[in-house]
């Protein structure tokens, strides 16, 4: 990976393109982001750096994380994250990365924690088929069969009802429509993970080198 950004889901809406089709878009508020801590091979083992986003007062946060963010210099943070990067000597701690980071094309993979539906059933969780509705059957809504009767036990892996979403998901290969450097806004087509106002995290697509 080579570059990488933390931002805020707005919503949705569309743009038109030139030719005049209607374009699907994620409004992501992308930045600023503050760099915390570089890490390099001969330190740490890995390069990358570590970056902070979303100001907040201190009370929210413990000692040890005011730790860094005074030691870097800056406001106190609410997501801290890092990016693994090969271009460790370009960054500056307390240096501001913005939206601008990424163009228009670019592809990028856009990863967020899905929303949180609670306890499913095993119909909506795993996408199963009812049973025949008529004929006098009375199957119609439920998980199905167990597995053999010879082991005695449900193997690992069975679809079953249980808790649905507020996973961690990366959709990737998106392109970037749109970039707002003055307003840190970023227009990804398509959709992304998460709900409004939750993280994203946007990194090089891997899919695209």
């Amino acid at each position: 990976m080579s570059k990488g950004i933390l931002g805020k889901k707005i919503g949705m809406t569309q743009i038109f393109a030139e030719d005049g089709k209607v374009i699907p878009v994620t409004v992501v508020q992308a930045g600023p982001c503050l760099v915390l801590q570089k890490k390099t091979e001969a330190s740490d083992g890995y390069n990358a750096i570590k970056v902070g986003f979303d100001e907040i007062r201190d009370s929210l946060s413990s000692k040890p994380e005011l730790g860094q963010f005074k030691k870097a210099g800056v406001k106190t943070q609410r997501f801290v994250r890092e990016f693994k990067t090969a271009e460790v000597g370009s960054y500056e701690v307390g240096q501001e990365i913005k939206a601008d980071l990424f163009a228009v094309g670019d592809k990028v993979d856009v990863a967020g924690t899905s929303k949180g539906k609670g306890f499913a059933g095993m119909h909506k969780r795993h996408g199963g088929r009812r049973g025949p509705m008529g004929h006098g059957s009375k199957y119609h809504h439920r998980t199905g069969s167990m597995g053999a009767k010879g082991p005695a036990r449900v193997f690992k892996g069975r679809n079953l009802p249980g808790r649905l979403g507020g996973e961690r998901v990366t959709v990737q290969n998106l392109e970037i429509v749109r970039v707002d450097a003055d307003k840190n806004i970023i227009l990804v087509r398509g959709c992304v993970p998460g709900a409004k106002k939750s993280l994203l995290v946007l990194k090089d697509s891997v899919k695209a080198k």
